[in-house]
């Protein structure tokens, strides 16, 4: 269990942050329906082929995959259904107005419970990187991880 005051980090998506420039990151709370959040919080969710879309004034986070909690019954929750996030209507504008630039697309990062015991998911802007972009970064991390094993002795 996580301490009091801190937030407790569930799943994370790994990848974003090598295939897309995150150009900047927003907390949103999700509504979920009960089974889900159990089985959120059993960590049995994926966040790989996850995106958000703005429809009509809001903002949706789909191909988010929450496994049907294994103690359920028949109320149990679809597994990928489409899940409303909860912004506010400024960032929502400001959403749907980067959206309409080319190439700029929003992710989930992290989904995670704050200290009230809430499903918040942190999502970015983000711009796709280049294959060349990727190499850079592997090559900057490697470059640093030398500097620290230099520094270590």
């Amino acid at each position: 269990m996580a301490e009091k005051g801190r937030s407790q980090t569930v799943i994370t998506n790994r990848k974003a942050r090598h295939e897309y420039h995150i150009l900047e990151t927003f907390e949103a709370g999700m509504a979920l329906k009960g089974t889900e959040v159990k089985s959120l919080r059993n960590g049995k969710a994926s966040l790989q082929e996850a995106y958000c879309t703005v429809e009509n004034g809001e903002v949706f986070i789909k191909g988010m995959n929450i496994n049907e909690y294994s103690h359920g019954n028949i109320h149990n929750h679809p597994p990928m259904r489409k899940r409303k996030l909860l912004l506010k209507k400024r960032e929502i504008r400001k959403l749907r107005k980067a959206l309409q630039e080319k190439g700029l697309t929003i992710i989930p990062l992290k989904v995670y419970f704050n200290e009230r015991n809430l499903a918040k998911v942190s999502i970015g802007l983000a711009k796709g990187k280049k294959l060349y972009d990727k190499r850079q970064d592997i090559k900057e991390r490697d470059n640093q991880r030398e500097l620290d094993r230099q520094m270590k002795y």
